[in-house]
């Protein structure tokens, strides 16, 4: 094995007789470099929008939350006592997520309101998003609303307007009056405070954080309701073990999710984005493999003499095959290894000095390059494809190959 490892080194690295030999050779070989590089570089761009959406909706996505199985409510005062017998819970908080209608002067659209309480912004990030204003909701004359920069746009309102945002939601109990259609819905009037901003649509279209005081008063709910209980967890916590806890303790009657969970639509969205790109990378990867293919057939049927030379002293078909199905798998390993060393280091020079810019306005985007970040998962799975196509290709090397010396005439 070791002989035939050798010849095949040989055969890759000596200059052919033929030049076009020489020149499918290389162009073999940077085929293979090439597709794995944007293999390792797509791969690592997705993972870099991946990880910048992380990053801004656990500004406000809860480490972890509970909701109700059946129905919309659940009793907020008896979970939250539940939960403070737990230690690695620093805090629990109760939310009302409900639709509604936004009115600010002549503008009105279809919003949807979260109700909070005082302490939000120490569950979650609150402050880091908030571009306008500062988080308050609540002081001793008015209640206040902290609206998106999209809901701020579209009502044409900011921060600190004495004007009143007024948010309007259908009576949950009694008849509708038809000569006074207003009497249907419930209302109440607040300042804005603060107008934030994530970059994700999924806060950023249509949210507005309101008192959840407000929000049981919008919706007739009691003091002890809420839609869910968000919670944040102690620093050194075991996030996987307290979920797997909770979901124990409270039963079949309540969801316990974390963010993943929560978002999970919009990353398993990105991840089959990352995996398609990643298998139409890999088919031009078996497309570069036929240059692999080519330059094998050829070399076979230059190195004629020196097959003929080999089956005199005494090697067998099989062992003359083995030497140039090496050689395909040599040309695999070597793009491998040079693709994903490429791969990397332009991945980490992107990650060092944004290379490559963003198209377009970079003032309205929170960053103006690529974002990249390398897993080496990822990497793995790109050279166990390289392997698997140089496999093929050395498979379908040996086929040619023995079909040529069983037609060969000594």
């Amino acid at each position: 094995m070791n002989l035939t490892l050798k010849i095949a080194w040989r055969y890759l690295k000596a200059k052919k007789t033929h030049n076009a030999v020489n020149i499918i050779s290389i162009i073999s070989v940077c085929g293979v470099v090439i597709a794995t590089t944007a293999l390792v570089c797509v791969l690592s761009v997705f993972n870099g929008f991946s990880g910048l959406m992380s990053d801004k909706l656990a500004k406000l996505d809860p480490q972890i939350k509970i909701q109700p199985v059946k129905g919309k409510t659940l009793n907020s005062d008896s979970i939250i006592n539940t939960l403070n017998n737990i230690d690695e819970i620093e805090m629990s908080l109760p939310v009302i997520e409900e639709q509604a209608l936004a009115v600010y002067m002549d503008k009105q659209m279809p919003v949807n309101i979260k109700g909070i309480c005082q302490d939000y912004n120490k569950l979650t990030e609150f402050d880091d998003v908030i571009r306008y204003g500062a988080f308050e909701l609540a002081d001793s004359s008015h209640n206040y609303a902290i609206i998106s920069i999209l809901v701020a746009s579209r009502l044409q309102s900011g921060a600190g307007f004495y004007d009143f945002i007024h948010i309007y939601t259908p009576k949950r109990q009694g008849t509708i009056n038809l000569a006074n259609p207003s009497g249907a819905f419930r209302k109440d009037s607040l300042l804005i405070s603060s107008i934030y901003q994530t970059d994700q649509n999924t806060y950023d279209r249509d949210m507005i954080f309101i008192p959840i005081e407000v929000a049981r008063k919008l919706l007739s709910y009691d003091n002890n309701i809420a839609t869910a209980v968000e919670i944040k967890l102690r620093k050194n916590a075991d996030e996987t073990a307290v979920i797997k806890h909770l979901s124990t303790l409270l039963g079949d009657q309540y969801t316990v999710n974390d963010r993943l969970m929560q978002q999970e639509s919009v990353y398993k969205m990105v991840n089959v984005e990352k995996w398609v790109t990643f298998l139409l990378l890999s088919f031009i990867l078996v497309i570069a493999s036929f240059n692999v293919i080519s330059s094998l057939s050829l070399l076979i049927i230059e190195k004629d003499e020196s097959i003929t030379t080999f089956r005199n002293i005494g090697a067998t078909d099989r062992q003359i095959t083995h030497i140039f199905v090496t050689e395909g798998l040599l040309i695999s390993f070597v793009g491998a290894v040079a693709g994903i060393t490429l791969g990397v280091i332009l991945c980490l020079l992107q990650q060092e000095f944004g290379l490559i810019k963003l198209a377009g306005d970079t003032s309205a985007v929170i960053i103006d390059s690529y974002p990249v970040r390398l897993i080496f998962s990822d990497l793995l799975i790109v050279f166990a494809m390289v392997g698997i196509v140089g496999l093929l290709t050395s498979f379908t090397t040996a086929v040619f190959m023995r079909s040529r010396l069983k037609n060969k005439k000594l």
